[in-house]
């Protein structure tokens, strides 16, 4: 048997109850521009540059694809909700590399004239947890059932230090506040549905439909804020695709809806970095007077880094390394781990939430769709996670769920498995099911 694809990545997310080389800038204080206006760079430049970007490229083409999207998990707008009961598929292309093991509720916030407020029930679910996470990537996790979180309703409000209708302190009958480094954020909620249990699964549900999100205006008893108007720079339909056509302007934007602290490291570089172009926050980007930049180099550079950063991850000795420096607070990232983020899957858990191991083959050739693989576990071997584990197949290119007539993308407690009579499993990768092998354990 063949696999008809070209490409395969492999992965293990692990939700647990109990866990869950930097280098400097080298740009100069100006740039010379050739007779055209374009910027004279250094091939080491435009790979600093791009290294230093990809935390706000990936981020913006994340968050506003899940906020301004004309389709699949978009919430057609911000300062909007999605509330999703269902387990994902292959149709959903926002993000890489999605879980298929939990249920996903987005909102997406836009925090320049007013605070949100959420209010939360109590969820019945073995795992919960809320991601905020702006331009910036560094990834916020203010409730989770790791902490104890979701035992008791909470009502929580988040804001930003531009937030213009709330500048800090107490409001009756808020529990929580959480300060976010950016305007325009992406709030995430994982819920393990346990859809193998329908009484449970059917309560959680109930529980999610139970979900309220309101502007502070609102929540005080007032109208609701209009929200200012803005447009924003095109995202694209991949990260290389704003590294070529817009990166200047998209940079310019995030800069100026960013929270940044000239104590952090990568906050320092990347404004150093951008400032000899004249890319800073508080400036506007004008296309006529702006210094250009040869977007093809940029591109390029971004596509090798790309994949330079998928080969490190399938590489056990080098990502059982970074793997527990990912998905970290400001103050607890360095660019390697951020880079890695940023492009095998932007916005996931830090590893107090989760682990994202690869699996790799025998013989430490990459997966690929000229083979078939058996993945073998016995009882002891199997992860030892307090709330589920799951190997999930997603295509290399994109890191998305590789379509099937049986939707099937992962194996796992929430999407189905079946264990041997020793309690181990074997997992089956292949284009045809082998006789005898159970459908819960087939991926193709």
């Amino acid at each position: 048997m063949r696999l008809s694809r070209k490409h395969l990545f492999l992965s293990v997310a692990i939700a647990s109850l109990i866990m869950g080389c930097n280098s400097t800038s080298r740009e100069k204080n100006s740039i010379e521009t050739d007779e055209n206006g374009y910027a004279i760079l250094t091939d080491e430049q435009v790979e600093n540059l791009v290294k230093r970007s990809y935390q706000y490229v990936a981020m913006y083409n994340v968050n506003n694809k899940f906020a301004l999207a004309e389709g699949g998990m978009s919430t057609r707008g911000y300062n909007k909700g999605l509330k999703n009961t269902q387990l994902f598929d292959h149709t959903v292309k926002s993000i890489a590399r999605p879980n298929n093991d939990v249920l996903y509720q987005v909102a997406m916030l836009d925090l320049r004239k007013d605070a949100a407020v959420f209010e939360f029930p109590p969820m019945e679910s073995k795992y919960v947890s809320i991601m905020a996470t702006g331009y910036d990537h560094y990834v916020n996790i203010p409730l989770s059932t790791t902490n104890g979180d979701f035992k008791e309703p909470l009502t929580v409000l988040f804001y930003t230090q531009h937030t213009e209708n709330y500048k800090g302190g107490p409001v009756e009958g808020i529990d929580k506040t959480f300060e976010m480094t950016g305007d325009f954020i992406s709030l995430v909620m994982r819920v393990m549905p346990h859809s193998n249990e329908k009484g449970k699964n059917e309560r959680i549900v109930e529980q999610i439909n139970g979900l309220k999100g309101t502007s502070l205006a609102e929540f005080r008893g007032g109208t609701k804020l209009e929200d200012d108007t803005i447009e924003f720079p095109e995202f694209g339909a991949t990260d290389a695709d704003i590294f070529e056509y817009n990166l200047l302007e998209v940079m310019q934007f995030v800069f100026n809806h960013t929270t940044f602290d000239s104590s952090i490291t990568l906050d320092k570089e990347i404004l150093a970095a951008y400032k000899p172009f004249g890319i800073e926050p508080g400036k506007s980007y004008d296309p006529e007077s702006a210094m250009k930049i040869d977007g093809k180099r940029f591109r390029e550079a971004s596509i090798k880094i790309k994949d330079t950063e998928l080969a490190k991850m399938n590489d056990p000795e080098i990502s059982s390394l970074l793997l527990p420096k990912l998905f970290q607070l400001k103050d607890k990232m360095t660019l390697e781990p951020m880079l890695l983020q940023s492009v095998v899957g932007p916005i996931g858990l830090p590893m107090r939430e989760a682990m994202y191991p690869p699996v790799v083959s025998s013989d430490g050739v990459p997966m690929n769709a000229l083979n078939d693989y058996v993945i073998r576990m016995n009882m002891e071997d199997l992860p030892p996670a307090n709330a589920f584990w799951s190997l999930t197949l997603y295509d290399t290119e994109n890191g998305f769920f590789i379509p099937n007539d049986h939707k099937k993308y992962s194996v796992g407690e929430n999407a189905g498995m079946k264990l041997n009579d020793d309690g181990g499993i074997e997992i089956y990768v292949s284009a045809v099911k082998p006789d005898g092998v159970p459908s819960e354990n087939w991926c193709q």
